[in-house]
């Protein structure tokens, strides 16, 4: 898996795992927008580092009986929002990595869900390929696994 650093695109190599709790020390609401400590005990956290420095956080609910699993929260770090973003390409490897946990978990028919902020609805639907499900945006089939072979290879 890698991050673009910005404007070259120079690749640097991340890994997604776990959330510790040693890491919500490091994690401020400044940084990553969300009390993350408040999730521990509702979702799966996992984040996405480059070295020892967290970039992304991303809050998963699987859903066993719907073969689904569901992005609670997803966050990148400030610096890394927007057109003067230091690196590219977090979101999307967060989003691949919760495709990838599906398609390992549910085999044939995994799904993948969002519930998106307004203004970002149509990003995920254009960049990430996501279908329109009314409140939530989801990845099924084919999207689902392109998404993970673009970012995931």
């Amino acid at each position: 898996m890698h991050i673009l650093q910005k404007p070259e695109d120079e690749k640097h190599e991340v890994s997604v795992s776990r959330l510790e709790d040693s890491d919500f020390s490091k994690i401020t609401i400044k940084r990553y927008a969300f009390k993350w400590k408040e999730f521990k005990d509702q979702a799966e956290l996992y984040k996405l580092t480059l070295k020892d420095d967290i970039l992304g956080l991303m809050a998963l609910v699987i859903h066993p009986e719907e073969q689904r699993i569901q992005i609670l929260l997803l966050a990148v770090s400030v610096e890394n929002k927007g057109k003067e973003k230091v690196f590219d390409r977090i979101a999307g490897t967060l989003i691949a990595f919760a495709c990838r946990e599906a398609l390992r978990a549910f085999d044939e028919f995994p799904c993948v869900s969002l519930i998106p902020k307004t203004d970002l609805k149509e990003h995920y639907k254009k960049k990430y390929g996501m279908f329109d499900g009314g409140r939530q945006l989801f990845l099924e089939g084919l999207p689902l696994i392109k998404l993970i072979k673009e970012y995931i290879p």
